[in-house]
Order: C-alpha cells, then structure tokens, then sequence
C-alpha cells in the first residue's frame, strides 16, 4: 500500500519524464483541441505567447512595486538558426524592459542560445547580450540545467561576469556539489537560489526532504555571508521564515523571488511586510514544459490545472498580486 508521499513523488517523477519526451510534446502541439485545453491551464503560469504579454504582465506588477524577471521560454534548442533567433528576441527584450523603465531582469537558459550545439556559440551569444543589457542597465540572469551540463554553465558563467557584472546566475540547492560550487564563485556576484526541478540520480542530488531544506538555508546564508546579491527563490514558507528568523530581511543584499501564478498571497504578504519581491514572468511557445514543471513541483497544481482546463472564465493571476 502506497502513502500520499510516495505517490506523490511517483507522480513528480513521471510528470518530469513526460514533460522530456518530444513525442508528447509533438503530439500536444498538433492536436488543436488539447493544445487549447493545455493552454488554458498554462495561462496561470504563462503570460502569453507574444513578447509584449511579458512586457504588460510586468509593468503591472511594477507599478505595484515588484521587481521582475522576464524569460522567453526556450531550451535545448538544437538549431543554429533557432538560437539566432532566440538571441534576437531577448534582444529586443532587453531593450523594452529598458523603454518601460522596468526593474527587471531577462532571465533564460543557456541551451536556449547555443550550449545543446557548441560551448562557444553559447558564449558568443551571451557575450553579445550582456555588452547590450549593460549598455541598457539591465541584469541577465543564466538558469541552471541538469547537472550533466553545470560545468560548461559554470565556466561559461564566470568567463562572462569578470567582463560584464551585470550577469548572474543560478544553483540548484539539490545536487550536493553545490556548496563546492558557491564557495569556488570567485568575486561577490548575482545568485539565484533555487531548490531544482530536474530529475537527478540520488548519487549526485538530495531529495525533497528537511535535509534539503536546511542545505537551502545554509546556502542562502553562505552566498550572503561572501557578499553576493542573493535571491532567493522558493515558494517554501518554511524555509523563508527560518531565513527571516536568521535576520535575512535585515540584509540589503536578499531578495525573495516567486514564480509568476504561483502563491501571489504569499508574495502580496512579503512585500506588505516591507521585504524586496520579485515575480518571475515567462512568455513564449514552448509552455508545455514549463507547465509540467509547474504541476510537478507541486502536485496540487494539478488539481488547479483541472479547474482552470474547464474554466471558461479565463485565467487572470495577475489581478491576485496586491
């Protein structure tokens, strides 16, 4: 007989499997009615499609005084052309976040710009939008990918930021080289911390557990204490009020940053209590995954996905955010 927990991490284990297989996601694609159907849940999740859906959902919750990050979804994109492509559009990105005043910051993955093809085409194109967003004051943020690839992201990373400051990155709390990691950054930099939605052998990662919880913390405070601009990522209240129990709200350097959809109570609430927020936004095509990371990570999503697939009200969290 199976418990709720197991269940539930057999369910998260093969919610991130099929979110993997292209067969799937080929089929959602050209099936229009479950392609409409999925697309009304992802809309909790997903401002849009177009690049200006971002642009909007963004200077709404601006002007209720969040920070934000914007990303265009994409990944492993196996496709020169494509990564051009990708690279134009955060381009232009870029250069709206700075016509709209925002407090923002452009957020993506490295395999969404050339990393799946060729190290060094990824670093040419990062090279190439961090001279832009420093140009245009604005932060470029490098997602973390499965551990198969932290190294080349790592290197590419550190290559980048000794040039241009304005670029930071991610570490993902679960894999247990991740202390290593942090400590080896060599100058104070931009850090996102997050848990990890990537399926990894326990060999190399913690599972969801109070040990994970107390390695979050640890690394939240060990990123501060080297003086980095630290934010941290969680939707987590346990492991938010154990930090702010440590002091952390106290510190200029840590922000809280929360997916955009997800627990706006619980951002409304933080910024209520004077702590720095910020909502991280996404747009683009390839929603699919993106969504099954959302219900993976928290099965109850699941139950959210349902109502919203049937709801024929339409699906407006931003108007949640206070």
């Amino acid at each position: 007989m199976h418990n709720r927990s197991d269940l539930e991490k057999q369910f998260t284990a093969s919610l991130k499997s099929i979110a993997r297989r292209p067969d799937l996601k080929s089929y959602v694609e050209q099936t229009p009615q479950l392609n409409q159907t999925l697309r009304r849940a992802a809309a909790r999740y997903v401002t849009g499609e177009a690049r200006q859906d971002g642009v909007e959902a963004a200077s709404e919750l601006s002007a209720k005084g969040y920070a934000v990050s914007l990303e265009y979804i994409g990944e492993n994109t196996a496709d020169v052309a494509k990564c051009e492509a990708a690279v134009t559009e955060m381009l232009a990105l870029i250069h709206e976040a700075r016509q709209n005043e925002l407090s923002a910051r452009v957020s993506f993955d490295l395999s969404h710009i050339g990393l799946s093809l060729d190290t060094e085409l990824a670093y040419s194109n990062l090279m190439n939008l961090a001279e832009q967003a420093q140009k245009a004051g604005v932060e470029l943020f490098i997602s973390m990918e499965e551990s198969s690839k932290t190294d080349r992201i790592l290197t590419i990373f550190e290559q980048v930021a000794s040039i241009y400051p304005n670029v930071g990155i991610t570490l993902q709390a679960h894999l247990k080289r991740t202390p290593q990691d942090l400590a080896a950054i060599s100058s104070p930099s931009r850090i996102r911390i997050v848990k990890g939605a990537y399926q990894e052998s326990s060999e190399y990662s913690l599972p969801r557990s109070p040990a994970l919880n107390d390695r979050y913390v640890e690394l939240a405070q060990s990123a501060l204490r080297q003086g980095h601009r630290v934010s941290i990522a969680t939707h987590d209240e346990s492991i938010i009020e154990q930090l702010l129990n440590q002091g952390v709200g106290s510190s200029s350097n840590a922000e809280f940053e929360m997916l955009y959809g997800i627990r706006p109570d619980l951002s409304s609430k933080l910024k209520a209590e004077g702590h720095p927020i910020r909502i991280y936004l996404t747009y683009g095509h390839e929603w699919y995954l993106y969504l099954c990371h959302r219900i993976a990570e928290y099965p109850p999503n699941l139950f959210q996905a349902v109502i919203d697939t049937v709801s024929h009200e339409g699906v407006q969290p931003v108007q949640s955010y206070e």
